[in-house]
């Protein structure tokens, strides 16, 4: 009797043990306790700006890890310096893969960087997540299901720009600007091929520039003189303030159209603010700068995080921010995974956020990923400068 009883308990205990290792399930770089998330951005180097999105990631999980991590594990966030450099991605990445044993990559920077390792990594079934780039080829879940985007695509805020255009000035004659690269490209083919298809407007002259031009006043010159009463400009950086600036040196005053990529402040303050006035861009992020956003409580929950972790980072860091929220929408997918944290069932989640709202994002704006579609973003809204700050629309656009 005694001996049956040991045997009925030893049994059940068994039984308990595997159901309770049955609702777990882990792939390298998940355990009871731990959740290990590779990244590469370019904290040293041209780039080096945008190594903030490593820095504020990493501070979140750190902060979050001390109030106990995702339902009790840890998340060891470990983000290298790949300097913007392609070969250096691909070291920078195996090494995430294959000595720390990531479960995902996240966030990572820059199309040709990404481009380097995609392979590699849906060969080897590592999710490559939430890309810190618009390329509209990241959104090919049938060739590449493990890799997904991060910010609205290129070609899907190029027709944007083109349906809009089509709807408040439909006899419009177009020049643009572009860099060119798969960048200017993305945007200028997706735009081109909206507007045939609305029928309203014509491309009357384009000018391409190189990343390595000292200047470009010779395409603005040559965009002018082409008659053209609105310009599409598809260009970064340096190039667009050097575009703002030569318009307003010239005199020429056409409907502008910026990229929402370049229409940061210290970009259009390089330019001068009143010249920057006037022109249009997609917005789908809260300003920090903004008055209006100042009580925001995302807006306040940030920059009370910043002061405390970041205090080396400026107060209207849009980077950072809109890095932040990012870190609040893998919190969420990590969470929803559970018990289950294996590759595919991050995916899944990474996947299915259709209807979720980031805290960065403004009202209106959520995420429209599905496993089908991964483009992230398809709602903006088409505001317009008035020299301190965005004139914000009642109403979005959505693709």
């Amino acid at each position: 009797m005694k001996t049956a009883t040991i045997i009925l308990a030893a049994g059940a205990f068994a039984l308990a043990s595997t159901a309770a290792s049955a609702q777990k399930k882990y792939d390298p770089g998940a355990s009871d306790t731990e959740i290990k998330i590779g990244q590469t951005v370019p904290h040293s180097g041209p780039g080096s700006l945008y190594g903030v999105i490593g820095r504020a990631q990493e501070a979140y999980f750190k902060a979050l890890n001390e109030k106990g991590g995702i339902n009790g594990r840890k998340i060891t966030f470990m983000t290298l310096d790949d300097s913007y450099s392609a070969p250096k991605t691909v070291e920078a990445t195996r090494k995430l893969v294959e000595q720390d044993e990531v479960l995902a990559m996240w966030g990572s920077l820059g199309t040709a960087p990404q481009s380097a390792v995609q392979k590699y990594l849906n060969q080897k079934k590592i999710p490559q997540l939430h890309l810190n780039t618009g390329a509209g080829r990241w959104n090919n879940p049938k060739d590449f299901p493990w890799t997904t985007p991060g910010l609205p695509l290129y070609p899907t805020e190029g027709a944007i720009h083109a349906r809009y255009l089509a709807g408040v000035k439909p006899n419009a004659k177009v020049a643009i600007l572009y860099q060119n690269d798969e960048f200017g490209r993305d945007f200028m083919n997706s735009f081109k091929a909206a507007l045939a298809a609305a029928g309203k407007g014509q491309v009357v002259a384009e000018a391409g520039y190189e990343l390595t031009d000292a200047t470009i006043d010779s395409q603005m010159v040559k965009l002018q003189s082409s008659g053209a009463d609105t310009l599409f400009n598809i260009s970064t950086g340096k190039a667009t303030s050097q575009s703002i600036k030569k318009m307003a040196e010239m005199g020429w005053k056409p409907m502008h159209l910026l990229v929402s990529t370049s229409a940061g402040q210290s970009i259009l303050a390089a330019a001068g603010l009143d010249a920057a006035k006037g022109l249009v861009t997609p917005l789908y992020i809260k300003d920090l700068s903004a008055p209006k956003w100042a009580n925001d409580p995302a807006v306040k929950e940030f920059q009370a995080f910043r002061e405390k972790h970041l205090p080396n980072v400026a107060a209207d860091n849009s980077i950072a921010f809109i890095s932040w929220s990012a870190a609040h929408t893998l919190h969420r997918i990590l969470e929803k995974c559970g018990d289950e944290l294996t590759h595919e069932n991050v995916l899944k989640q990474a996947t299915n956020l259709k209807g979720y709202a980031a805290p960065a994002f403004m009202p209106g704006v959520v995420y429209s990923t599905t496993p089908t579609d991964y483009a992230p973003i398809k709602t903006v809204f088409m505001s317009t400068f008035n020299g301190k700050d965005w004139d914000v629309p009642e109403k979005p656009v959505t693709e």
